[in-house]
């Protein structure tokens, strides 16, 4: 797409046009594909991944749902090498506190899995289930599964069982791959 290969070109050169170009991205090109082009114009910054977080900041908190998920679904790529280290992680506490589906569901991904730590981390593995999220979404759930997240998954579905309210079927395989022998005899 010209207008991208264009953005991408001018934010290596000045990356002050990021301020501009990453809102109406979506605009030039297209709203499906508005998302991988946010992504490719922060991959485009130049300097070192740390040196990118201030602009990652900038951008979520100045954006719209849309400028944020891109922003939280980059967070992975720029960290392929873990350059980011945890230093974004004060982006993902905030989608974190939201009650929307979507940024919770992008806050799960793969950068997460590797720097929140874990009782952070089992805390936003439940608020999926809360949510109604499908535990597929969260990046590294079966490599950070622990016994006090198990234990966690099963006060959860106790207690959807006591107040007569159907236990999601994730949280059950989960329950099923986690089993201690038990199988589920309080449920």
């Amino acid at each position: 797409m010209p207008w991208t290969a264009e953005a991408v070109q001018r934010v290596r050169a000045d990356p002050r046009s990021l301020t501009t170009l990453f809102p109406i991205a979506a605009r030039h090109a297209g709203t499906e594909a508005g998302e991988a082009v946010r992504v490719q114009l922060l991959q485009a910054l130049p300097g070192s991944a740390p040196e990118r977080i201030p602009a990652l900041e900038r951008l979520y908190r100045q954006g719209d749902t849309a400028e944020r998920l891109a922003v939280l679904r980059a967070l992975a790529p720029l960290d392929r090498d873990g350059d980011l280290g945890p230093a974004a992680l004060p982006l993902i506490a905030d989608a974190l506190r939201t009650n929307d589906i979507r940024l919770v569901t992008a806050a799960v991904g793969p950068y997460t899995a590797r720097h929140l730590d874990q009782p952070a981390w089992r805390q936003a593995v439940l608020k999926c289930v809360f949510m109604n999220i499908p535990l597929d979404a969260v990046a590294g759930l079966s490599r950070r599964t622990d016994p006090e997240l198990v234990r966690m998954f099963h006060a959860f579905a106790a207690e959807r069982l006591a107040a007569g309210r159907p236990v999601p079927d994730d949280l059950l395989t989960q329950l099923d791959l986690h089993d201690t022998g038990e199988r589920h005899a309080h449920l």
